[in-house]
């Protein structure tokens, strides 16, 4: 897959005096590819193409058209299926079930579900006797919802198309025009999305798509664009931090999904098994690499010799797993693991590089790793690693285990597993956290909210509440 901007309805030709980086396969190290990086000009031509197309045939379309166009989307994307997973897979060297089960198929529900969302979807009105400076009088209230404008979409390496579409999907549902950046790690299902988009008809400048990096690049051209109206970033919580002070500058709305530390809470109720299984899958699903995943685990104190002893055992068993999405971010997990020992961690399972005798050994593996011994304060305790890799500690009470989940500045995900159902509704709620998920992980339902509390972000996507984030209400209030 060749990976090409995509501006104003046309993809643009990648001649010689283009800009260009290379493009790793993660699982043994070769250069695949070349990627072409976006200049200021590319960007300036993508947002003015946005605008162009906002102010035309795109902000002309009604509620149903652009209902119709999503489904079209999805249509494409599905059509293109295989070619999705060959490069989702390609890209970021994630196992292909996992690409092919979950990754493309949550693409095509993005495009599915904010289409059906959006269709017929009420607004409120009121009619009553109010007095106004006008004079009291009966009024007419109603809100309409109009689109905020250009819309800057910057998306990550872990799951490159699923959070793509995750935020190009409402944007458009609302009637804006897009420019999106994915990570420069991960360009070609944003390319094939762009391939998609073209074919389903949509207006030139509708969606834009520019490659390149991000610091003094592509993406702060973006987010410090005076024409860009909304931003809507996922990815590490400084650099939303950075982009929040270009945004500033301007007074534009972000919307964020940052960092995670996230924690498990194992009660001594809990099915352990059950507990065990599901620990395995939020700790080293796409190895570690996914913004929910849990690398904090704290087990009340009767069963946790017996948890650490089963959890261990589990993570030495994974042979399936697929590679760090870079050399640098292999260096930087491999980091970690060495920090948590210098700082007194038992290592119960992992902890250093793979040796696989294949191909595999010129990759950015790294082992799944249970880790157990360290204070909370530890650096290994209290940072984001998003790697394979878990820290176990004991509790004693209700409280206690309350207080540990709380003490990290992020605030993404929390798991909780107990048979009680009382202590289920307690514990939940008072977890600083965007969602807990009770005797399961990562089960989501695309209406509900999505998002964190500290510096785990800003604002909630999913269903209604990113329609919300995308579009502006307007209230008519009129004297009858």
């Amino acid at each position: 897959m060749q990976a090409a901007h995509y501006v104003g309805g046309a993809f643009l030709p990648n001649d010689p005096a283009t800009t260009t980086f290379p493009l790793v396969d993660p699982v043994d190290g070769s250069t695949v590819g070349q990627v072409p990086e976006a200049a200021r000009e590319t960007v300036d031509a993508a947002v003015r193409a946005a605008r162009e197309a906002l102010d035309g045939a795109w902000g002309a379309t009604s509620p149903e058209e652009r209902s119709a166009a999503l489904h079209r989307i999805a249509d494409e994307i599905q059509a293109r299926f295989d070619a999705f997973v060959d490069a989702e897979v390609s890209d970021t060297g994630k196992p292909r079930e996992l690409a092919a089960t979950v990754d493309i198929p949550r693409a095509i529900g993005n495009f599915r579900a904010y289409a059906d969302l959006l269709y017929g979807r009420p607004e409120q009105s009121y009619s009553t006797s109010v007095p106004g400076w006008s004079g009291s009088g009966q009024a007419l209230n109603y809100t309409v919802r109009r689109p905020l404008g250009v819309v800057a979409v910057i998306s990550p390496w872990n799951l490159p198309l699923l959070l793509l579409t995750w935020k190009v999907a409402p944007a458009l549902a609302a009637g804006n025009t897009v420019v999106a950046k994915p990570s420069e790690e991960t360009p070609s299902t944003a390319t094939l999305l762009a391939e998609a988009i073209d074919a389903a008809g949509l207006p030139a400048g509708a969606f834009n798509l520019v490659h390149g990096h991000g610091t003094n690049a592509a993406g702060a051209f973006l987010t410090s664009h005076p024409d860009v109206d909304a931003i809507a970033f996922t990815g590490e919580s400084a650099t939303g931090s950075a982009i929040m002070r270009e945004a500033a500058n301007h007074l534009t709305p972000v919307s964020f999904e940052l960092g995670g530390k996230n924690a498990a809470v194992i009660f001594a109720d809990a099915d352990l098994e059950a507990a065990v299984e599901g620990t395995v899958r939020s700790a080293f699903t796409h190895s570690g690499q996914i913004c929910l995943c849990t690398e904090r685990v704290y087990v009340e104190r009767s069963r946790y010799e017996e948890f650490v002893s089963l959890l261990g055992a589990r993570a030495r068993e994974l042979t399936d797993y697929g590679p760090m999405i870079s050399a640098a971010h292999r260096d930087k997990v491999l980091s970690y693991y060495r920090l948590a020992v210098e700082e007194g961690a038992t290592v119960v399972a992992g902890g250093k590089a793979p040796h696989f005798g294949d191909r595999r050994d010129e990759g950015f593996y790294v082992e799944p790793t249970v880790l157990t011994g360290l204070p909370q304060h530890a650096r290994t305790v209290q940072e984001e690693v998003f790697g394979p890799v878990c820290h176990i500690a004991p509790f004693d009470t209700e409280e206690e285990a309350v207080r540990l989940a709380n003490d990290s500045r992020y605030g993404l995900a929390a798991t909780v597993w107990t048979r009680d159902l009382s202590r289920a509704h307690r514990v939940a709620p008072r977890i600083d956290a965007g969602i807990v998920w009770v005797n399961c992980w990562n089960l989501r339902d695309l209406r509900t909210p999505f998002g964190g509390v500290k510096d785990s972000g800003i604002g909630r996507e999913g269903g209604t509440y990113s329609l919300d984030f995308f579009s502006e209400p307007v209230n008519v209030c009129i004297q009858v």
